[in-house]
């Protein structure tokens, strides 16, 4: 008997909990790829300048270094859950407000920095109790399975769907995506809702230190696991590079490669359907090829990758440059994350996520804030070479490591590491 497309999506044997957390998610990243394309078409339609431009998605990345490692202490304390519910709710009532200011035409660029900063502070705590919640609903076997299902539905309704329905939003009408994103966002909340309770982190007590002393706690585990630790390390530096020269991307598209607000769009779904392509292969990529092997295949080909967005200036080159770029990407983000998640014990999953988180965003912060810099003042193809470089030399000084951080093996009370994969890292 063939399965239905659901059970191929979601297997049963994962649960109706996996079931409800992938329709939440999945909803939630459509309305936030609308807003990837029309939130930089937005500050793009107030200013030109790179450095502002770059400042919007620095304001709204920002909220991590400042509430991050908070946000995960708070996540090992309480029911994730909850936390996920009331966060999203959050989001949904600044993006309405920015909807008001847009209808009233009083919306200004201070306004809309203050918008990003806001809901940024509120993504804060829906990505770092969101993150935990994977490896409380599946078994460690079907980690790498269920972290691909969410992937993809970020890469379908993320980067393939939402951008250029938000570009054509905005064409339409400034606030139109915003009040999709609203939407989307509102029934990510109820859909959410439908899970069970999740249990609350055991702790060796009922009292709760002070957060200080939690996220200490957090910290000194990681120091004290150089694989994790590395892992966090490789991310963060890998960041700071992507980020440079993407926080001035819309600039790069509209102007360097001529290709308007559509075309802009374009770049993210070419992404996304390279990021499809690799959904459908990943569990054959998993059976049949090492992590090891596979990280130092796609940290390779992000080297290649600025280094081929600096030497273009051809629209359809752009798009293929993307595609690959999707595909390896989706790749490299269900591994780090699976293997993070296989090595930290359930106590500490909310405090290590949020200082992997941290290292994403901070990255971000950091590489956007430079790639602003470098593109005002040398020119906006300048970003891609100082990627080039910058993850040029990370990638030899890590090349070792790689394989001691996939062959590690998992804490005592960590969620488990799979057997087969385990056995074929070198």
């Amino acid at each position: 008997m063939m399965p239905s497309l659901g059970d191929l999506i979601a297997p049963r044997r994962m649960g109706k909990d996996f079931r409800w957390l992938l329709a939440s998610s999945w909803t939630s990243n459509i309305g936030d790829g609308v807003a990837l394309a029309a939130a930089p078409l937005l500050i793009a339609s107030m200013t030109s300048s790179p450095i502002l431009v770059a400042s919007g998605a620095i304001l709204q990345f920002l909220p991590w270094l400042l509430f991050g490692l908070h946000a995960g202490a708070i996540a090992d304390r309480f029911d994730r859950r909850r936390l996920v519910m009331f966060a999203n709710a959050a989001r949904a009532i600044v993006l309405a407000a920015l909807c008001v200011f847009l209808v009233t035409g009083t919306a200004n660029i201070w306004i809309v920095f203050a918008v990003a900063f806001l809901y940024g502070t509120a993504e804060v705590f829906v990505d770092t109790a969101g993150s935990t919640l994977l490896p409380m609903l599946v078994k460690p076997a079907d980690l790498g399975l269920g972290n691909a299902r969410l992937q993809a539905g970020y890469l379908v309704a993320n980067q393939f769907a939402g951008p250029p329905l938000g570009a054509f939003l905005f064409a339409a009408g400034t606030a139109w995506p915003f009040l999709l994103e609203v939407v989307c966002v509102s029934l990510a909340v109820v859909l959410i809702s439908r899970m069970a309770k999740t249990p609350v982190p055991p702790r060796e007590s009922g009292a709760h230190p002070p957060v200080h002393t939690d996220i200490a706690e957090g910290l000194r585990w990681l120091w004290r696991n150089p694989p994790v630790r590395m892992l966090v390390l490789i991310i963060l530096a890998f960041n700071i590079t992507w980020a440079a020269p993407w926080g001035v991307l819309v600039l790069y598209a509209t102007e360097h490669l001529q290709m308007g607000p559509v075309g802009y769009g374009m770049l993210t779904t070419a992404s996304a359907a390279g990021g499809l392509l690799a959904t459908v292969s990943f569990g054959w990529l998993e059976r049949h090829v090492s992590f090891a092997t596979l990280i130092r295949v796609v940290l390779s080909l992000e080297v290649l990758m600025h280094l081929a967005f600096a030497l273009t200036s051809v629209g359809w080159v752009a798009l293929v440059i993307m595609f690959v770029f999707g595909a390896y990407a989706f790749v490299w983000g269900t591994i780090s994350t699976t293997v993070r998640q296989r090595l930290v014990p359930a106590e500490l999953q909310g405090r290590v996520a949020s200082v992997n988180m941290v290292g994403v965003f901070g990255g971000m912060v950091i590489g956007q804030a430079l790639g602003g810099v470098i593109a005002q003042f040398w020119g906006l193809t300048a970003p891609w070479w100082f990627a080039f470089v910058g993850a040029a030399i990370t990638l030899l000084l890590v090349w070792k490591p790689i394989s001691q951080i996939v062959s590690a093996k998992p804490v005592e009370g960590a969620v488990g590491v799979d057997e087969a994969q385990s056995s074929k890292e070198p």
